[in-house]
């Protein structure tokens, strides 16, 4: 049976290996992926589209618009209440008719009073059965109106002042949240590399210290090592192969993570390139927070916040108050036996109207709503202040850790060199006699706190550094503003 099932299993270990792919991937071609093609990738481009179809929206409303209202069959045949004059009294009596109407109409708002402007056309027709048999058309060939609040509230104005800015906040949100794609992007990038570089230095540990344990049994036998090194040397193999097992599942975890995260291929063998020491960079907190102040969405959101507080005032404040409206409208109206001689000699037909609507008493309920709205703006701009600060300090928090990190991946680098020669020279001065094995375990210990440190140096300078693209939408090493790759990347991503 056994030898049945092993060479199976065998072919099927086989097929499984052949079936990945290799890749290797750098660090900008990481980012590359993951802005194009991860799942939250495709979250941020609908979030955008949500929007795009608001503004669409928006300003098809300020559009004129083509209506048609119409009822286009109406039969009735029931018993309704009718006043008889010559009894006086009321009684009810059967009716049976048959009624059309259709109004097209072509309105445009006004954004600046608020008004709408209107031209239409009507044309109805009623017949009656019974004893009373007749029809009649009605027409309203052409008839131009305007209609407008006096002192109400202008909600077209408001409109037209937040809604652009709501859909150019979607613009740079969007690319905003590219970033933070981006940002994600580096932590799974170097979380791999990490438990790349522990497992290859776990794998090297196991082969260092096999020979090192094999030397000590040889110099055991010339009595030039003692029995406790020579235990404590098998106890750095044991110690070694578990360490090796821990960093393959380490390594597995985070080559799954990022292999979900960027969203390829499961079966991806991925190898890392990691980047170079990069170009030093000077970006001074001024210039950081200028491009911030004019870039990030969140100011934006801050405005909007501001401009719909104001709104609140604005509308609560004129309900409080008597309202009135006024409507004007001129045309030509008919009416006729028959359609032709509905639209033949058509008089003139003037309609204007004025109405009014005065709070006598409401015990103080408008007044008290006006009153918290002005409190909310003022909580609103106090809030918006704070958060302001905090934005202007992060970004700033940020340059200095950004200039700070360059230093530090140029000492990193160093370390790790001076770590390196360290380790084999203390490794060929051990393997002839001349170091003992707490200076061996000592230098191997340095050298990879060393790798360590390195990695992250690289890791935190590159976080820095997109975590400022992210607050300024500005890139520092192109020298160009991101916004300006809007229509050039949403073009690529449809």
């Amino acid at each position: 049976m056994n030898k049945i099932v092993l060479p199976v299993l065998a072919v099927f270990f086989w097929a499984n290996v052949s079936a990945q792919s290799t890749k290797t991937f750098s660090l900008t071609e990481s980012i590359e992926v993951a802005v194009d093609s991860s799942l939250q990738a495709f979250i941020i481009q609908n979030m955008y589209l949500s929007s795009y179809w608001a503004y669409r929206s928006f300003r098809a409303a300020r559009l004129p618009s083509l209506n048609l209202q119409t009822t286009p069959l109406q039969y009735r045949r029931d018993f309704t209440r009718r006043y008889d004059s010559y009894e006086n009294i009321d009684i009810y009596r059967q009716q049976q008719s048959l009624y059309s109407y259709g109004n097209l109409s072509i309105r445009q708002n006004f954004d600046l009073t608020g008004g709408t402007f209107f031209v239409d056309s009507e044309l109805g027709y009623m017949h009656n059965y019974g004893d009373n048999n007749y029809s009649q058309f009605t027409s309203v060939p052409v008839r131009v109106g305007y209609s407008q609040p006096l002192f109400g509230f202008n909600s077209f104005k408001w409109e037209k002042k937040i809604e652009p800015l709501k859909f150019e906040k979607a613009k740079t949100q969007f690319l905003y949240s590219r970033e933070e794609i981006s940002e994600s992007a580096i932590q799974y990038f170097f979380a791999l590399a990490m438990a790349q570089m522990e497992y290859d230095m776990a794998d090297r540990n196991v082969a260092s210290s096999d020979t090192l344990y094999r030397i000590g049994q040889e110099r055991q036998k010339i009595a030039s090592i003692s029995n406790a090194d020579l235990l404590t040397l098998k106890l750095d193999v044991v110690n070694a192969r578990n360490s090796l097992k821990n960093a393959e599942i380490s390594l597995k975890r985070a080559m799954f993570n990022f292999i979900s995260f960027l969203n390829i291929d499961k079966n991806t063998d991925v190898k890392l390139d990691l980047p170079g020491r990069p170009a030093d960079i000077t970006i001074s907190a001024e210039q950081a927070l200028k491009y911030a102040q004019e870039y990030n969405p969140d100011f934006l959101s801050y405005a909007q916040e501001l401009h719909e507080a104001e709104r609140e005032v604005d509308r609560t404040t004129k309900s409080s108050n008597f309202d009135a409206s006024f409507s004007v409208s001129v045309g030509f109206n008919q009416v006729a036996p028959n359609f032709q001689d509905a639209y033949k000699s058509p008089l003139q037909q003037d309609v204007i109207s004025v109405g009014l609507s005065i709070p006598l008493v409401d015990w103080g309920v408008k007044r008290g709503r006006a009153n918290m709205a002005r409190n909310n703006l003022n909580v609103t701009k106090i809030s918006i202040q704070q958060k302001e600060q905090k934005l202007e300090q992060d970004v700033i928090m940020t340059v200095n850790d950004f200039n700070i990190q360059q230093d530090l991946i140029n000492s990193a680098e160093e370390a790790l060199n001076l770590a390196s020669v360290a380790y084999d020279a203390t490794k060929e001065r051990f393997i002839i006699g001349k170091a003992d094995l707490n200076s061996l375990t000592l230098s191997l210990n340095r050298q990879n706190s060393a790798q360590r440190n390195y990695i992250s140096a690289l890791r935190d300078y590159w976080l820095n550094y997109y975590k400022l693209r992210k607050l300024t939408l500005f890139d520092f090493i192109s020298r160009e503003v991101l916004s300006t790759q809007f229509d050039k990347v949403w073009k690529v991503k449809n």
